[in-house]
Formats: C-alpha cells, structure tokens, sequence
C-alpha cells in the first residue's frame, strides 16, 4: 500500500466508517491535536534518561492515546460499526488509573509553593510541552462536542491526562536531581 493516496489534495479526508470531511473539521482538529500530543509523548520518551522507570508508563499512555484517536476519528453513528470489538470503553477504568499514577507520583515530590515554569531536564520540558498540547486537545474535543457527539468520559481522560503529565515533568526534574524552574514575576511593570 502506498503511503499517499491523492485523495486529500482538494482539502477533504476521510473519517473511520468512510464519511469525508474537510480538514478543518471540529473532528479532525480534535483527532489531529490528540495524535500532536501522542508525537509530544513520543519525543519525551526519546528524551527520558536510559535509567527512567517512566518509559513503560508513556508507552501505555500513547496506546491509550491512540484508542482514543481512533474514536474521535469515527463518526458516533459508525462507532460500533467501524471500530467493533475495539472500541475504547474503558474509559473511565483508565482515568482511575491516571489519578492513582498521579498519586503515587505525588507522594515522592515537595509540595508546590510556586508556579512552575516548563524546563529542568529535556524529558522534564517535553513533558510540559505535553501537557500544553494535551489541554489543546481537551479544547478541541469540547469543541467538537458542541458540535456532535463526544463521550464526556474522553474529556476527563484528557483534563486528568494533562494534570499527570504536569506531576510527570516535576518527577522527571526530580529523578534527575534537577529542581523545577519556578516562577520569578517581573517586578518591574510593563515595558513602554
């Protein structure tokens, strides 16, 4: 099979179940956006240390990731049809599972007394470019469910997603004896 097709060249794709939809459509922002965020993981684990017990944990998150891609790819009317067996309703076992990891994570690092800047380690940093691009793509799935219908299970999925993405850059800092950048405000007003 060939890796293009020609078939998107007039600004049209096709959804899961065959419906063709343009682009710019509030589903495919919202799929598109969930596979930005599942490259986003991607580029962490690339940038975790060989010694980081996190790899196992990231690997299940862009699998879970990529179920949840394959729903908001498919119309609601051609879930059952289109995805079968393999539709993703576990949904809220899964995010269960977040905040448990979130949890755990959370009881081996300092409480936060300031606002933390996105940097330390390069895991630490793609993990926060992450988390942005997870709370983008929970902006385009409520997009898209005022426009259709979307599970509100996937939407807690991704806001909870975010927040251990968030502990996840703090632990990586941590594990690499790197302390989090915090947040210093400017004191001296805006520049005129």
């Amino acid at each position: 099979m060939k890796i293009y097709t020609r078939t998107g060249d007039a600004g049209e794709t096709g959804l899961f179940g065959g419906a063709r939809v343009p682009k710019d459509d509030a589903r495919v922002e919202a799929y598109g956006t969930v596979d930005e965020l599942n490259c986003a993981l991607g580029l962490a684990r690339a940038a975790l240390p060989a010694s980081s017990t996190l790899d196992p944990l990231l690997a299940r998150l862009q699998n879970e990731l990529f179920d949840l891609g394959s729903e908001l790819a498919t119309p609601p009317a051609r879930l059952e049809t289109a995805l079968g067996a393999r539709i993703p309703l576990t949904i809220d076992e899964r995010i269960t599972a977040l905040e448990a990891e979130i949890d755990r994570l959370e009881e081996s690092l300092p409480p936060l007394k300031n606002f933390i800047l996105p940097g330390g380690t390069p895991a630490a940093a793609a993990l926060h470019v992450a988390r942005a691009v997870c709370r983008r793509a929970e902006r385009c799935t409520v997009a898209l469910a005022r426009a259709d219908t979307v599970r509100p299970e996937a939407l807690r999925y991704l806001n909870r997603l975010s927040d251990l993405l968030f502990v996840l850059a703090r632990y990586a800092n941590q594990q690499s004896g790197i302390a989090d950048v915090t947040w210093q405000p400017s004191r001296s007003g805006p520049a005129s």
